[in-house]
């Protein structure tokens, strides 16, 4: 894996708790097709509340346990990355939004590449 290091993209893919793909999360499909393709990091973030396209308000409620939360996964990676797992993506989704935009990696260190010092750091657990 190579080094993220100065510009690169940032993906947000904006989909719903209960969408899915082949019968199984959309957002665990998504997250097990982005490392498949090598995508340098990914993340999935749970919204409090939202609404999209058809301006249907989702929110959590304390006795509703199926609000179909707004998730966003976000990807991190060249643009040559991105753009090679589009496709896939488009085959993958319903509905939603995605948003690309530039986005600065100050810092990223491939398990490998780490020295010593580093991996006994602060939140290491060392």
């Amino acid at each position: 894996m190579t080094k993220l290091i100065g510009e690169n993209v940032l993906m947000r893919i904006f989909i719903g708790e209960e969408d899915r793909y082949r019968h199984k999360p959309l957002y665990e499909a998504l997250m097990e097709m982005l490392l498949e393709e090598g995508i340098a990091g990914a993340t999935v973030i749970r919204a409090v509340c939202g609404f999209g396209a058809h301006s249907v308000y989702h929110t959590q409620k304390l006795l509703d346990l199926s609000a179909d939360l707004p998730l966003i996964v976000e990807a991190v990676d060249s643009q040559e990355k991105i753009d090679a797992v589009m496709p896939r993506i488009d085959e993958m989704m319903q509905g939603g939004m995605i948003t690309l935009e530039k986005a600065t990696v100050i810092r990223y260190l491939p398990k490998g590449e780490r020295g010593a010092k580093s991996q006994a750091g602060p939140g290491t657990g060392s």
